[in-house]
């Protein structure tokens, strides 16, 4: 059975490369997701949480806080392990954090592609809004 644990720097290879591997299309080590930004986001209290099998990261999940809500980010899991309940460990290890926080609202923003995701989170009891627009500001293309 894989185990489930809190992701540090050290592990910032494996989780670009699973994210790479996982078709990720917001991917950028070059800018906001390169080593030291990992590092630094991990440092102000974002959750990186990681599921590993036989000492190989098959999963990770992105847990922030904005102080009034509970984001769940870049829930990842390797295309060799998926459909076998690897996204629902991970989306509630990321829930438990969140509410050990505090955090009693817990979103996600899912792409309109991901089906998989999507699935996951009606399953998980998450409400749809479908009145809400997505809009960002972006200083380049790598952030």
């Amino acid at each position: 059975m894989p185990t489930v644990r809190r992701l540090t720097v050290d592990d910032y290879g494996d989780v670009i490369a699973l994210w790479q591997k996982s078709g990720l299309p917001s991917v950028r080590p070059e800018g906001r997701d390169s080593r030291e930004a990992f590092a630094a986001q991990i440092e102000k209290g974002q959750i990186v949480i990681g599921l590993e099998t036989d000492d190989r990261l098959i999963g990770v999940v992105v847990a922030t806080s904005d102080t009034r809500k509970g984001w769940i980010n870049r829930l990842a899991i390797d295309p060799d392990y998926r459909r076998r309940g690897y996204g629902r460990l991970l989306n509630r290890a990321a829930e438990q954090a969140l509410r050990e926080l505090g955090l009693q609202i817990i979103a996600a923003l899912i792409e309109d592609w991901n089906d998989a995701s999507r699935a996951l989170y009606k399953s998980e009891g998450y409400a749809v809004h479908t009145d809400i627009y997505y809009v960002s500001k972006r200083d380049s293309q790598d952030v």
